[in-house]
């Protein structure tokens, strides 16, 4: 329990940085490129992300899973290690070679192509990221010393080199040496865990749940990297300024909740082995109350400031991100409650196949949408896709947990919290019409009010033992 608590307070320092990191450099850089640039620079990375899921296909989740398995065995570690790491190398250079062909070739890439091909880089330093094995070892003190310092020189750079409209290039660049940066360490710190060999491999046992499960991610990308690359060709870059800008934001807030869940995938795996159900169901009800307690009101304060959230962080002339940034905020609860039942309870169960169907069910969804809506309604069609989307999985999800392996979905908890909140809302909408001079001011205001409110129901009114307990370890004055 001690190591769990350590993980969590690395993986929430890791989350507390990815929410500052881009806090610090986003607006500046939209401020700098403007939407058109930004939208460029997003468009281009949409298109190398999405080859990345077929390059990695399902070594995120699988490599975690097989590492963790063989966490006591160094031996029988670095077998599967160099299993998993041949697999992920052959789907690379599958995936590199076809990016290489389509960039000289999809006529709508042209423009770009100096971009893709720095974008190559990359595509192949990606499979060398390795954190699936440190995550799998539970070395998250390293992934997060290691990220927080990459972060560091990356956020200097950006201020050291992008200084003008026409330095979009510079900050592509800058985007992809960070991820190649981070595979040459990861590679050398690798060493302490496993020693790589490719005498006698067999890979076949990791074949079929490699690629299911990197189907899983394959149709996934339907209505997230592929939402991004379908609107920047039916229209324009500065579509998906305003898309990305706006998708920027719900990243860096539901950044924290799926932290928390790949921190406690190992571990509940380990449970569920050991036959613990009782603690493997306690671990995902301290998750649904998180979720809720604190997802609630993020999604109040998301709705209720957006227009203010996006003039601080992007600046004059994204007015087109505030109404996708207000279709898209639901995702906050809805996305977690996805995190909650796929990676917390399906996946250390094994359901790959049940997984894949969910998936199949949000591509088609955001195929579908994607053809009809996307042309007429821009970006704002495109945010209604990702939500659309994310719903229907969410749904397939819930037919295949609850009755089955939960009692039902946690629906009247979930209303309870809405209506202690309510209140806030109210609150919200007063400091709205108030006379605040700035964006910034009013931004302020309202999340401080949001914060402490929060803090009053958790602690005072739902009296929350995991919020209450994290307090007492920070406070000088906790109980002995």
């Amino acid at each position: 329990m001690a190591n769990l608590k350590k993980n969590f307070f690395f993986s929430a320092l890791l989350t507390l940085a990815n929410y500052i990191f881009p806090l610090i450099t986003y607006p500046y850089v939209s401020r700098v490129l403007g939407v058109t640039n930004i939208g460029i620079c997003n468009f281009v990375d949409s298109i190398i992300n999405y080859f990345l899921v077929f390059s990695t296909m399902g070594i995120s989740v699988l490599g975690v899973r097989e590492i963790a398995a063989a966490r006591e065995d160094r031996k029988e570690r670095s077998r599967v290690f160099s299993n998993l790491l041949f697999l992920n190398a052959f789907t690379t250079l599958i995936a590199t070679l076809v990016l290489l062909v389509s960039i000289f070739v999809v006529p709508s890439w042209a423009p770009y192509r100096k971009l893709l091909l720095v974008g190559v880089a990359k595509l192949l330093a990606n499979s060398l990221f390795l954190d699936w094995l440190y995550r799998g070892v539970e070395e998250f003190r390293y992934i997060t010393h290691r990220s927080i310092l990459i972060k560091t020189l990356y956020v200097i750079s950006i201020f050291l080199f992008v200084r003008k409209t026409e330095d979009y290039g510079v900050y592509f660049l800058l985007l992809t040496l960070a991820t190649v940066l981070n595979a040459l360490v990861n590679i050398f710190y690798s060493r302490k865990f496993v020693q790589v060999s490719f005498r006698g491999l067999s890979p076949g046992p990791f074949v079929k749940p490699y690629l299911m499960l990197g189907l899983n991610y394959v149709l996934t990308s339907m209505y997230t990297s592929f939402n991004v690359i379908f609107l920047g060709m039916v229209h324009d870059a500065e579509q998906v300024g305003y898309y990305t800008s706006a998708t920027k934001v719900l990243t860096i807030i539901t950044a924290f909740f799926t932290a928390c869940t790949t921190v406690l995938l190992p571990r509940m795996s380990a449970v569920l082995s050991e036959g613990k159900e009782e603690v493997f169901k306690s671990f995902v009800d301290k998750t649904f109350n998180i979720l809720f307690l604190a997802g609630v009101p993020l999604v109040i304060l998301v709705e209720m400031t957006a227009g203010d959230i996006i003039r601080v962080l992007s600046g004059a002339g994204y007015e087109g991100s505030v109404i996708p940034l207000m279709t898209v905020a639901p995702l906050i609860l809805i996305v977690g409650l996805e995190e909650i039942l796929i990676i917390q309870v399906m996946m250390p169960r094994k359901m790959d196949k049940r997984i894949l169907r969910n998936s199949v069910c949000g591509a088609i969804v955001g195929l579908l949408l994607n053809l009809i809506i996307v042309r007429f309604l821009k970006a704002e069609g495109s945010a209604i896709v990702w939500l659309c989307s994310e719903i229907a999985v969410l749904v397939s999800a819930a037919f295949a947990v609850f009755g089955k392996y939960w009692d039902g979905f946690p629906g009247k908890r979930l209303l309870k919290d809405f209506i202690l909140y309510l209140p806030l809302l109210v609150l919200l909408w007063f400091i709205r019409i108030f006379p605040i001079p700035t964006a910034l001011l009013r931004c302020v205001v309202s999340g401080t009010v949001a914060g402490l409110y929060f803090l009053f129901v958790t602690c005072w009114v739902v009296k929350d033992p995991v919020v209450l307990g994290i307090l007492q370890s920070l406070l000088p004055w906790k109980k002995r």
